[in-house]
């Protein structure tokens, strides 16, 4: 059976979660228009995180085996061309993970 304290954390979990979705439909509600510094955040923080994350994904890769290397290279340039062919982040990103993963079990 579930204890209390999981359903007062799902609980919490949930409140917070619905209170930052509708934050800033309540403090951007009365002026009617977004501030030039959250439409310039809007525009430049993807571009951020998607970099931070290649950063976080590479940061171990080991340059002295073609196998320590070589996935994510090919993995990469998977990515990268799907990208500029499809122009679909999430279709790039998917086929380069599964890209990866194919490499790394069937292949290195």
């Amino acid at each position: 059976m579930l204890d209390t304290r999981v359903w007062l954390t799902v609980g919490v979990i949930a409140l917070v979660t619905a209170l930052l979705r509708f934050l800033p439909f309540l403090v951007f509600r009365k002026s009617g228009k977004t501030p030039r510094l959250i439409e310039k955040l809007g525009r430049l923080l993807p571009f951020a995180v998607m970099g931070m994350l290649v950063v976080y994904c590479l940061k171990e890769v080991q340059f002295s085996t073609f196998g320590g290397f070589l996935p994510e290279l090919i993995a990469c340039l998977v990515v990268g061309a799907l990208y500029l062919w499809k122009r679909n982040t999430l279709i790039s990103i998917v086929a380069g993970t599964v890209c990866y993963m194919l490499l790394v079990q069937f292949v290195f």
